[in-house]
């Protein structure tokens, strides 16, 4: 039976390549891993809960032992950036982005998450997901936090993470909601020699669109999209982080796919 998570004939080949070759000791492996995939495509777009994964896949404890795996390696990092650059190359622009957009999202999880507080703004008890994007809204970085953290304090270590990983970074500006205001810039601007623009909201203008601050909703948009976000289902927030990156590189690889 196929599911419209799967991936299909021309989506397989732009991500096959990541994946180790089959070891010659050893038991054979009855799973290739496109189905292994498949499976974790449909737990990312449906939320349903690993136990209760269709018969029609690989047993669940299987699939949950290769998410693992290729979590704690960081080859899903691996496969999600070399991704991102194609989609970029795609839209005629640099691998590497010059400028970023930083965001916040704050969501809820259940009371077995590690890494879970309150959100006296957003109302909401869970994890909060700040995240750097590039001008056309895909994902640089995103990073796991309880929700009491308030914006300008999770962005530092989110930067941190990303500049410390990115060598041949070319991100020399960040745009940023009024909530990232403060100390953060002048922080940003002398340890990653990075400007911080502020894009405040104008209260008689509410509903209007402000400039490059819509490219990080549209991206939250994207992830709305699949239901294993919508809350922290995860217990670890590094694997509520990896749900993130799985959703996006299904995101692009469907893109990629029509191209």
């Amino acid at each position: 039976m196929r599911y419209t998570s799967d991936l299909t004939d021309t989506e397989w080949p732009l991500i096959d390549y990541g994946f180790p070759e089959p070891s010659q000791q050893g038991r054979p492996r009855e799973h290739s891993y496109r189905e292994l995939l498949n499976a974790v495509f449909y737990v990312v777009k449906t939320g349903c809960q690993w136990r209760n994964l269709p018969s029609d896949f690989a047993p669940w404890g299987t699939v949950y032992h290769y998410l693992r795996t290729w979590k704690r390696n960081g080859l899903w990092v691996q496969i999600h950036t070399h991704l991102r650059e194609q989609v970029r190359v795609v839209a005629g622009r640099n691998r590497q982005p010059s400028a970023a957009i930083l965001a916040s999202q704050s969501v809820k999880s259940p009371e077995s998450s590690d890494a879970r507080g309150y959100d006296a703004g957003k109302k909401v008890t869970g994890r909060k997901r700040p995240i750097l994007g590039d001008p056309i809204g895909l994902l640089l970085r995103v990073l796991g936090l309880p929700a009491t953290i308030q914006e300008r304090d999770g962005a530092r270590p989110l930067l941190s993470a990303f500049f410390r990983q990115s060598p041949r970074r070319r991100v020399k500006h960040i745009w940023a909601a009024g909530g990232y205001a403060g100390a953060l810039i002048q922080w940003v601007k002398g340890r990653w020699r990075c400007t911080v623009e502020v894009v405040k909201r104008n209260e008689l203008h509410p509903f209007k669109v402000l400039p490059r601050r819509w490219v990080g909703e549209r991206t939250f948009g994207w992830l709305g999209r699949y239901r294993c976000l919508n809350r922290g289902h995860e217990r670890q927030a590094k694997t509520g982080e990896t749900m993130v990156y799985l959703a996006m590189i299904r995101l692009m690889l469907a893109r990629l796919g029509r191209e």
